[in-house]
């Protein structure tokens, strides 16, 4: 049976086999659904902002991957600090018995179970070459293999980051340009594409169109990247509550128990 209520700081598909068709998306705007939205959607679009002038200096394509510079090694510390942000408000916000300091083979890796990031692209709207689409935690698919939590692109963050005489060369536009897609995926699996606009949305539909259009594609946070969301959820797994039903209720938002979710992984990995 399909989830009759959402769960806090997370998009799913709906049984309608859409993410937001019939108003069902209004979940977003609840104000348990998540603590200050905003506060993150306004931090990557700045990120978003430094990226393209970037882009003024270092050409998005496939010859300036291993290009590395001061500014793309602070832009990408930048960026992988967001997407730990993100990552400990999403457990903080749920159920999670750690408080204290979290790191990416623990903790954050669990929030592959419960939003699906390894499935997400994200798509380069201009790019010259073959890798304008990305994805970042791919290699989450592989849970639980060994070593199945590893991130090349966040590994060598931390190399650089933590000695940046020996590592210097790890901090390449390649992985900033991982990171930063990384970025969007998380806000996306979060947010979906709500901005949190002071001003009043329109609930109306007009149709989702770009140049380069792809249909499986929709425009992610920001109105830079496109990004596709998973169609593979499990049918237990997708959204199926009817929102006016339920959004009255005094807990119309149910919580994630990643205390459950790390048992589970571990006792799997000792198989």
């Amino acid at each position: 049976m399909a989830l009759q209520k959402p769960l806090k700081r997370t998009v799913r598909l709906l049984t309608n086999g859409t993410y937001a068709n019939g108003g069902h998306w209004q979940y977003l705007l609840h104000p348990k659904f998540a603590n200050d939205p905003q506060h993150y959607i306004r931090a990557y679009l700045i990120i978003q902002e430094d990226l393209q002038k970037l882009f003024e200096f270092v050409e998005p394509c496939d010859k300036n991957l291993n290009t590395i510079s001061l500014k793309i090694q602070e832009l990408l510390i930048r960026v992988c600090i967001e997407i730990e942000a993100n990552f400990t408000a999403i457990l903080k916000e749920n159920i999670y018995s750690n408080s204290g300091n979290m790191n990416i083979q623990n903790d954050y890796s669990l929030i592959e179970i419960s939003h699906r990031l390894s499935s997400y692209k994200v798509k380069f709207p201009i790019w010259k070459g073959k890798v304008n689409i990305r994805r970042p935690f791919e290699n989450w698919a592989s849970k639980p293999s060994k070593n199945w939590h590893v991130l090349k692109w966040y590994q060598e963050y931390n190399k650089s980051k933590h000695d940046r005489h020996l590592h210097f060369d790890k901090a390449t536009f390649n992985n900033l340009l991982d990171a930063v897609c990384g970025l969007v995926i998380i806000l996306s699996a979060q947010f979906m594409d709500e901005n949190y606009s002071p001003n009043l949305k329109n609930i109306g539909s007009s149709g989702n169109y770009s140049y380069d259009y792809d249909p499986k594609m929709e425009t992610a946070i920001g109105d830079y990247f496109r990004i596709q969301f998973p169609d593979d959820w499990k049918e237990e797994e997708k959204y199926g509550f009817n929102w006016e039903n339920i959004c009255s209720l005094e807990e119309p938002i149910d919580k994630i128990d990643y205390n459950k979710i790390k048992i589970m992984i571990y006792k799997t990995n000792l198989k």
